[in-house]
């Protein structure tokens, strides 16, 4: 649902987005020749516009499943959205990747578009958004230190610290929330933490020489052999009763979640690099808190508001420690 981001300076991706990732490309021309320098504000704000997206991941997931099975809605939500992504990438006379890129593509959709998107829709058959929204909070410490380990930067011992404090705020109120006993949901959650910070993570690597957008594009389009027969499988083993609202979440997991969400997030996250990026993501389960309230009439755990300025603080440390 979901679901990151980076600091900049040597220790970390300090990568920098196209000037225009979304203008057409003239047929033959270099897929990403060098991209201009952006200020940091403005790769902040596009991580921010990806975490509201995606803050919304969990709601639209709850409602889709009001009409129809969990592989039904995981499945469907990939075709829409890689059929979205197709259609950009030929208006846009995008090139193919280079070879050397399509085992990073592989691994941004084995764990944004299929692996994070299944597990955390079969959790939702027994956990609440709000459970499952604080649980997916430890996104972002994931995220960073798969950065750290693939790409070999290292944040300051600042930012560690401040991440540490930030997942330990979110885990305390999962543990807290669940009564101490993790269940078969939050297993589900925990595979989808690690499948997801995978797949942000090498997709933040290949957002430094291509725009973000082809990143996710290609990752949806090289999922189709898998979700295509996925869903006229899960169509015909599932129940379906179709509802505006089903509907209506659906569409959202497909265009703004899968799609537009990961846009924005690629292009912040080569801006301002993996490890600051992830850290934006702490703010997204107080987020889903929310529109829990507001979308799906869950009661808010009166913890929230002591977690949300936890979180915001612990933010706040990571935006301004040097790396």
């Amino acid at each position: 649902m979901s679901t990151d981001n980076s600091a900049t300076g040597p220790s970390s991706i300090a990568v920098t987005a196209p000037q225009t990732p979304e203008a057409p490309q003239a047929a033959g021309a270099p897929q990403a020749a060098a991209p201009a320098a952006r200020p940091a504000g403005y790769g902040v704000l596009l991580a921010v516009l990806g975490v509201a997206s995606f803050s919304l991941t969990f709601p639209g997931t709850a409602w889709a499943l009001t009409g129809m099975g969990p592989w039904t809605v995981v499945m469907l939500r990939s075709v829409l959205a890689a059929a979205l992504a197709g259609g950009c990438l030929a208006a846009s006379r995008a090139r193919l990747p280079d070879r050397r890129d399509w085992p990073g593509i592989a691994v941004v959709a084995g764990g944004v578009v299929l692996g994070f998107p299944l597990l955390t829709t079969l959790a939702l058959k027994t956990s609440s958004t709000s459970h499952a929204a604080v649980v997916i909070g430890l996104l972002p410490l994931a995220t960073a230190a798969g950065s750290a380990l693939r790409t070999g930067s290292r944040p300051s011992r600042a930012f560690w610290i401040a991440a540490l404090a930030g997942a330990a705020a979110v885990l305390a109120f999962a543990v807290q929330q669940s009564g101490g006993a993790p269940n078969l949901g939050d297993l589900y959650l925990f595979g989808a933490l690690l499948v997801c910070a995978a797949g942000y993570t090498e997709g933040g690597r290949l957002a430094r020489h291509m725009p973000g957008w082809h990143v996710i594009g290609w990752a949806l389009l090289l999922a189709l052999p898998v979700t295509v027969p996925g869903a006229v499988w899960a169509l015909a083993a599932e129940p379906l009763h179709v509802t505006g609202r089903a509907v209506a979440g659906l569409l959202w997991l497909a265009a703004g979640s899968t799609f537009a969400g990961m846009v924005v997030w690629y292009r912040g996250m080569a801006v301002i690099g993996v490890s600051r990026a992830s850290q934006i993501q702490l703010a997204q389960p107080l987020l889903t808190l929310v529109w829990s309230v507001v979308l799906l009439g869950e009661h808010l755990p009166p913890a929230a508001p002591l977690t949300a300025l936890a979180v915001l603080a612990c933010i706040v440390v990571t935006q301004r420690a040097r790396s």
